[in-house]
Formats: structure tokens, C-alpha cells, sequence
């Protein structure tokens, strides 16, 4: 299968409610390594690596998230692969 990454911002009531961590939670799950982090303007930004049907099945997950958050945006940007990551991490900077 094809491996993709995907630099993804979600907008919204996203800070505050664990998205970070149901997103790593689920990123293992699947396969989807990278990382997830807070934004300094309110929103969570995210890199996903991994098969594509992993990838945009995580992105389709990041626009409800956690059942506390309200998503109102998901942008997407797709880039090259580059396989840096061994597993999926929070980052807290």
C-alpha cells in the first residue's frame, strides 16, 4: 500500500478536552505515525505518516474528534513521505 503524509490543523474547541491524546491513542491503533501538538492561536496541529487508507482515516476521525471538542475546520496539507518517525508522539512545544 501507498505511504502518505498529511500535515493537518483542526480548528475549533479543540484545546482542553484531550484531542492530543485520543489522537496519539488512535494514531498507534492504526498504524499512523508522527506527532500531534497544541497551537499557540487555539488550534491542534498534527503530522501523519503512514498508508494512506491509515491517514485519511485519522484525518476523517480529527473532524469530530473526541466526543468534548467541537471541530469547526480541518486543513490538509499533503507533503512527500519521508518516513522520519518511528512512532506517534504529543509534542508540548
Amino acid at each position: 500500500m501507498a505511504k502518505v503524509r498529511a500535515h493537518v490543523w483542526i480548528e475549533g474547541f479543540v484545546q482542553g478536552v484531550f484531542f492530543r491524546s485520543y489522537t496519539r491513542d488512535r494514531a498507534m491503533s492504526w498504524g499512523v505515525k508522527g506527532w500531534v501538538r497544541n497551537c499557540p492561536d487555539g488550534r491542534v496541529e498534527a503530522v501523519f505518516e503512514g498508508d494512506k487508507q491509515a491517514v485519511e482515516r485519522i484525518i476523517q476521525w480529527c473532524h469530530r474528534g473526541p466526543a468534548e471538542a467541537e471541530v469547526r475546520d480541518v486543513q490538509v496539507e499533503w507533503e512527500e513521505y519521508t518516513g522520519e518517525f518511528d512512532t506517534f508522539s504529543v509534542r508540548y512545544f
